[in-house]
């Protein structure tokens, strides 16, 4: 299997610009919707409809990794953070720095990204683990990365990840393209479509 990042044009992708316009006119009307019904909220709903947001992304992008946070714990965290008030929960160490990087995301997502951030980022989110031998940092063990599923003695591999020796450039290159798309950048880029090349 040939993967993304072994194609002799990664990560220079191609698309039918058409196939997306349709997309992000919805995406920008859409925005524009909920923009215009948020600036007619009070101070104290904006606030409740910001933290519900932020909770929402916060538990659901968990669940697509595979952890399951408690909502209550996560929003009760996530309004501490924002110095609002909030009712005493109990909150795992996950659902701590998840709500840790919500609020870092709301209050500076508008800031360059770098590797510091991104770094920062990940130790906010993998809080409490204690099976992960690098937090806050690139990879760098020599075995591959990989996303597997089935039998231990059977796996289906259905990603390898490039290796670790080569993060460090992928990242570099990575970031200075996020820079460059961006909607100041000098190659700006529709936000559906630079979010799904960033995935990518």
């Amino acid at each position: 299997m040939t993967w993304n990042w072994q194609q002799p044009d990664w990560p220079r992708f191609s698309w039918r610009k058409e196939r997306l316009e349709q997309a992000e006119e919805r995406f920008l009307v859409g925005g524009g919707v909920v923009l215009g019904a948020v600036s007619h909220l009070d101070d104290e709903s904006r606030k409740r409809l910001t933290v519900e947001v932020m909770t929402e992304e916060a538990v659901t992008s968990s669940e697509i990794e595979g952890e399951i946070l408690d909502r209550e714990s996560v929003q009760s965290s996530i309004r501490r953070e924002l110095g609002l008030q909030a009712e005493e929960r109990r909150a795992s160490p996950a659902e701590r720095g998840m709500a840790e990087m919500m609020v870092a995301l709301y209050q500076a997502w508008n800031e360059p990204l770098d590797e510091a951030t991104l770094c920062s980022w990940h130790e906010m989110v993998m809080r409490g683990r204690r099976d992960l031998r690098q937090i806050g940092g690139y990879r760098t063990h020599a075995e591959p990365m990989q996303i597997v599923s089935g039998k231990v003695y059977d796996p289906t591999v259905h990603f390898e990840a490039p290796p670790s020796s080569r993060v460090p450039g992928e990242m570099d290159a990575f970031l200075d393209w996020f820079t460059r798309t961006g909607p100041t950048g000098p190659e700006p880029l529709p936000a559906l479509t630079r979010a799904g090349a960033a995935h990518l």
